[in-house]
């Protein structure tokens, strides 16, 4: 699994809990897992850009995980920005085809304002919001993950704010038998 982080201008990095969570949840079921910083995050040279580079940088973590382990299922992972990120990387991804995608309070309408623009993946996708989101418009990722489906499987958590504190044990709850049917 690629896990991508949130915004980068927003403190986001590949240490961040809830994209930890994702990469453990994996890490689990057996499956490897790889967490990257986008560019200019940590150690990784570049700078922010808009978005556009930061898939890049999602893909070049695919291609690397796919020359280590050319033998496992290519699952894709995000939260907030890294859940859009993770989105438009699995309509890219061509070091093979996408088995599964979760996308965890994917940020709509912040990042990226109109969700009708945005490609829809080829693979089995899970979204993931809670309805009390301070950071994302949680009722606009609902209603939209409402109108998208079957392309999407839609979890609810209510009660769960954007940074899922005190709530990443039903993160991984939700997450871990949406990856053990691909």
């Amino acid at each position: 699994m690629v896990v991508c982080h949130p915004h980068p201008l927003h403190g986001g990095t590949m240490h961040n809990k809830v994209v930890t969570t994702l990469a453990r949840t994996a890490h689990a079921l057996g499956a490897p897992s790889i967490r990257f910083n986008y560019r200019g995050v940590g150690a990784s040279e570049g700078s922010y850009d808009d978005g556009r580079g930061e898939v890049d940088d999602a893909l070049a973590a695919v291609a690397a995980g796919r020359q280590r382990w050319p033998d496992a299922a290519l699952w894709l992972a995000g939260f907030s920005f890294g859940g859009i990120v993770a989105l438009r990387a699995s309509v890219r991804a061509a070091a093979g085809p996408v088995k599964r995608l979760v996308t965890v309070a994917p940020a709509l309408g912040r990042e990226f304002s109109d969700p009708a623009d945005i490609a829809l993946p080829g693979c089995p996708w899970l979204i993931v919001q809670g309805d009390a989101d301070e950071v994302i418009d949680g009722a606009l990722v609902i209603d939209w993950g409402r109108r998208i489906v079957p392309a999407a499987e839609l979890a609810v958590l209510p009660g769960v704010g954007h940074y899922f504190h005190g709530r990443l044990a039903e993160l991984q709850q939700v997450v871990e038998p949406f990856l053990k049917g691909s």
